[in-house]
């Protein structure tokens, strides 16, 4: 908790009950959340967090790096705490969505497609996860 109050301060973002049982809901967290799945713990943190609450706080971390969006799952926009580049694994049986590190993955040709400047890619693998 103190470690959230501080990020918001460095951010530039005052903290209150509600903002910290945000950032206390996501930034520390790997499972790429929805905004509904993070509300709903933010909730369990201070009863006065509202939905639009989540959403502005949601949008204030990504404004500042500190969340990336991501659509990984149907229609479904997460968030995710690691804004560094890495790729995913989403596992079809239970939805998981994993974190797979940038050097573990090596995407070839992109030099050949002409015609496009590309700033940034990512590789989303999907299928079963071996336990």
């Amino acid at each position: 908790m103190r470690a959230s109050i501080e990020l918001l301060r460095q951010c530039g973002i005052q903290p209150t009950p509600q903002r910290v049982a945000v950032v206390d809901s996501v930034l520390h967290d790997t499972s790429h959340p929805s905004a509904d799945e993070i509300f709903e713990r933010a909730r369990k943190r201070c009863a006065t967090v509202s939905r639009a609450t989540v959403y502005n706080t949601l949008n204030l971390l990504v404004e500042k790096s500190l969340l990336r969006t991501q659509i990984l799952k149907e229609g479904t926009v997460v968030f995710d705490p690691n804004v560094n580049s890495h790729h995913h694994f989403i596992d079809d049986e239970t939805g998981a969505i994993i974190d797979i590190p940038w050097d573990k993955l090596t995407v070839v040709g992109k030099e050949n497609l002409e015609g496009f400047d590309i700033r940034d890619y990512q590789v989303i693998v999907r299928g079963k996860r071996k336990v």
